[in-house]
């Protein structure tokens, strides 16, 4: 009735055989449920996120842990939100094995780490971090709590490394409403998004993670702070800021980037594609303008920071704009350009994570349960993505390449 043929003949001996079923063993097609047989070993072998929890009464809530993610209550009656709370395990070390797991898998020295934040609406007041403002995901503001997260993309794939939940002022203020919620002492004071995106940032490449670039939207790109830290480190990056951000431009004068690109003629704008979207290649039309900066020394004037402008090909006046910052001798348009699109990907990565890994599907109020549950979500995302590229090498079996 579903199209499905069966491979698996009857038992011998049965009088009245089911329509359909084959009289022999097609040994052929039956071989093939090696695959998941090979998947779950495969599954089995990766057992270091399970070596995480505290091995006492509670290790055989760790072991069913990640296989009963989706599921909301198992044979006992007990709930998998209360089995987070239950459970004792450390959610930063969890965190620290997702990066891992991803850089042994996908690890890239052209690879770009994308910052972006989502909301996970809520009612009610006792969810951590939880209040009106502005939540992308319903595109308003609504009673939600924000999650900033760091994304790891190359050319293998697109994953989550890091996460940070945002907590307000209105909660930073109010000590016995932190601690009601599980919030530790060392995170009761106020971050701003950039800031928690450059704690995760800071880890990322503390732990030596290969990447060539780092790129995020307005939010981040607006805060000076975390540029002027990048720059520091020398780290490459393209971050979108807002029409009216102040920059210098031919010497210590200050101009707006709306009004530079604005004064741009028409042979400098460039046509390039900068990936693949649901309706084909993504083709904009691009633009750079180098950006003045006080360089004294011989090493600094190696380094050059740039205004790119991205338009619309059909509607010029839909336009985005962006600082850059890498080695002279590397930097083309066409580069820069590339790197801003690869924003695209964490965003990819929210509504893959959202609809197959259940990334907004929990009931958690307190502030471990809600690392616990998002850092589980993320690294089954992180699976998904790491089983899809082996899939396209061929490759399904823990014996076969990365």
């Amino acid at each position: 009735r579903r199209g499905i043929r069966p491979v698996i003949p009857q038992r011998k001996g049965v009088r009245k055989p089911k329509p359909g079923r084959p009289r022999t063993l097609k040994k052929p097609s039956y071989r093939k449920r090696n695959v998941i047989e090979r998947l779950f070993g495969w599954l089995k072998s990766c057992r270091r996120i399970a070596t995480r929890y505290d091995k006492l009464a509670t290790r055989r809530l760790a072991s069913r842990q990640c296989s009963r993610l989706l599921a909301s209550v198992d044979a006992s009656g007990i709930t998998f939100r209360t089995k987070r709370n239950m459970a004792r395990w450390d959610a930063e070390a969890a965190r620290e094995v997702l990066r891992a797991y991803v850089v042994e898998a996908l690890g890239d020295a052209e690879a770009v780490l994308i910052v972006d934040e989502t909301g996970f609406l809520k009612k009610g007041t006792h969810s951590v971090g939880v209040q009106r403002q502005y939540s992308g995901t319903a595109g308003r503001v609504e009673n939600s709590q924000v999650g900033v997260f760091l994304c790891y993309a190359c050319r293998h794939g697109a994953a989550f490394i890091d996460r940070a939940l945002y907590l307000p002022k209105c909660w930073v203020n109010d000590p016995a409403r932190c601690a009601e919620a599980g919030v530790p002492e060392q995170a009761r004071r106020f971050q701003t998004k950039p800031a928690l995106a450059r704690t995760m940032l800071e880890r990322a490449l503390d732990a030596g993670v290969p990447c060539g670039w780092v790129t995020g939207d307005a939010v981040y790109g607006k805060d000076r702070k975390p540029r002027l830290w990048l720059e520091a480190c020398q780290q490459p990056f393209v971050l979108a800021v807002a029409g009216n951000e102040p920059v210098w431009f031919d010497g210590p004068q200050t101009h707006r980037v709306a009004a530079l690109a604005k004064a741009l003629p028409e042979t400098a704008w460039q046509r390039h594609a900068v990936g693949a979207g649901s309706k084909g290649a993504r083709t904009f039309e691009w633009a750079w303008v180098p950006l003045w900066r006080l360089q004294l020394s011989a090493e600094e004037r190696t380094w050059g920071h740039w205004l790119v402008v991205r338009r619309n090909c059909n509607r010029p006046e839909e336009r985005a704009y962006y600082i850059a910052f890498a080695p002279r001798a590397e930097a083309t348009l066409e580069r820069l350009a590339k790197v801003a699109g690869q924003r695209w990907a964490i965003e990819v990565g929210f509504e893959l994570a959202k609809q197959q890994c259940g990334l907004d599907e929990y009931e958690v109020r307190r502030w471990p349960a809600w690392h616990r549950h998002i850092t589980l979500a993320l690294l089954a995302h992180a699976c998904l993505v790491v089983l899809q590229r082996r899939a396209k090498k061929g490759a399904l079996s823990p014996g076969g390449s990365h």
